[in-house]
């Protein structure tokens, strides 16, 4: 019987996508299969994350249970990858001596060389440097069949907000150039691609002839690979949003009509001390282009709460901004010191039952705009992607809209993994139901 993989992800859809290449790499150079079951498999490999409060807390206490695994099972391999490898290095080892690789973001392509170094001198393996995107050119083609699947274009973080680890665990900005992301996204065969990036829109990447493309000129490029129906992305950067960009969402139609451009706060003084280098007027601005070009698109963002020295006003503000520019189901959260940032050394005056207090009063007002938002879908028409089938309803398959909406039809199986255009007839809780034009 082949040995088996059993690989755990945590975080972003960055995180997700290495993954998948784990996966793929071993795959293709350990010929391990990946399995569901922690129990069954040869290697477990922990994909992490470090953005949340005492991520490291977590991976350890994972690791704690893990153990008894390798106590009944000595040739049970374990590595450690992603940001908080990159973070805690070495320590990961001391304090866990019987994990016996650690690699960060940019080295997942080395794993089975790392595996093979343990199996030749029994000792532990640790790769947690920056090789920029060497990665890329040692990665294998995926064999999944996924009609939708994300492409990371750019690595690494060079905005170096106050509050964020990325730039440390990642690195520097660092693009693709443009005809691998192509090559990547003609050989997967899908009909949905999802171009990642910490900040995707900062993309800059060199184009055969010694130019560099930026990202609304990738974009464009996508668009013209006929097999490609919808095109999304993930994050950016209000500092990136070029005009270029933004008149993508009115030039082109494959490209999703949506968003997710994070604010952070509503307090100009808030957002310097984040380091964030744009003030809540020029944000706004970048709204008001967006909604001119694309009349109805859907604009989602992330806030922070309770940041070092927020007061009750600079809170108001925020809340205000919220209200003011009605988004769409958007993320908040609760303020975490990551070790080493600088907003890490800053002092923090408020209770955290106030800012559980605040956090709430901001969730509730979001979860109020993203129903309406909702609601004004009723009798539009939206293209889906059919990518499944109604675990709980005979005969009814599931879709998503370009703004996320699950959107209930009849048909048959024939549907899958295909775009169609619907109606939306009716607003469920959770879903909508709609029929197909």
């Amino acid at each position: 019987m082949g040995k088996k993989v059993f690989i755990k992800t945590f975080g972003c859809q960055m995180n997700e996508y290495d993954s998948e290449k784990i996966n793929d790499v071993l795959a293709s150079k350990n010929k391990l299969t990946q399995t569901k079951e922690q129990e069954d498999a040869d290697l477990i490999v922990l994909n992490t994350c470090s953005i949340r409060e005492k991520a490291e807390v977590k991976v350890y206490s994972d690791l704690g249970r893990i153990r008894k695994l390798k106590e009944s099972n000595p040739n049970l391999r374990i590595a450690v990858g992603g940001c908080v490898a990159s973070q805690e290095g070495s320590n990961i080892i001391k304090k866990a001596p019987y994990v016996d690789i650690v690699f960060g973001p940019q080295t997942l392509h080395r794993l089975p060389d790392l595996i093979k170094a343990r199996e030749k001198n029994g000792k532990p393996q640790i790769d947690i440097s920056f090789p920029e995107i060497e990665k890329f050119d040692h990665l294998p083609v995926s064999n999944s069949i996924n009609p939708s699947s994300m492409v990371s274009i750019m690595e690494g973080c060079s905005k170096y907000c106050s509050f964020c680890v990325v730039p440390y665990t990642r690195g520097e900005e660092v693009s693709r150039p443009l005809n691998d992301v192509l090559k990547e996204i003609i050989t997967k065969n899908i009909s949905e691609v999802t171009l990642l990036g910490q900040n995707v829109n900062a993309y800059r990447g060199l184009m055969d002839n010694g130019e560099i493309a930026d990202f609304a000129t990738l974009i464009e490029y996508v668009s013209e690979i006929s097999e490609i129906k919808r095109i999304r992305f993930s994050t950016s950067h209000p500092n990136e949003m070029s005009d270029a960009l933004i008149d993508c969402f009115n030039n082109i139609d494959k490209l999703a009509k949506m968003i997710h451009l994070p604010i952070q706060a509503g307090s100009d003084r808030v957002l310097s001390a984040m380091k964030r280098n744009y003030t809540t007027l020029e944000y706004k601005s970048i709204i008001r282009k967006l909604r001119k070009k694309c009349p109805g698109i859907s604009i989602t963002s992330d806030f922070i709460v309770g940041f070092p020295t927020e007061t009750l006003k600079d809170f108001n503000s925020t809340k205000s901004i919220m209200k003011e520019l009605e988004f769409d189901y958007s993320f908040s959260f609760i303020y975490s010191p990551r070790p080493g940032t600088p907003a890490s050394y800053l002092e923090d005056l408020t209770s955290h039952e106030e800012k559980l207090k605040r956090l709430h009063e901001l969730q509730t007002e979001n979860m109020y705009q993203g129903e309406i938002f909702t609601k004004k879908m009723l009798s539009t028409t939206q293209r889906i992607l059919i990518d499944s089938k109604s675990k709980r309803k005979t005969g009814v398959f599931l879709g998503k809209t370009d703004n996320n909406r699950v959107v209930e039809i009849e048909g048959d199986k024939s549907l899958l993994n295909k775009f169609v255009t619907v109606k939306i007839d009716k607003i469920l809780k959770k879903n909508i139901q709609g029929t197909i034009i």
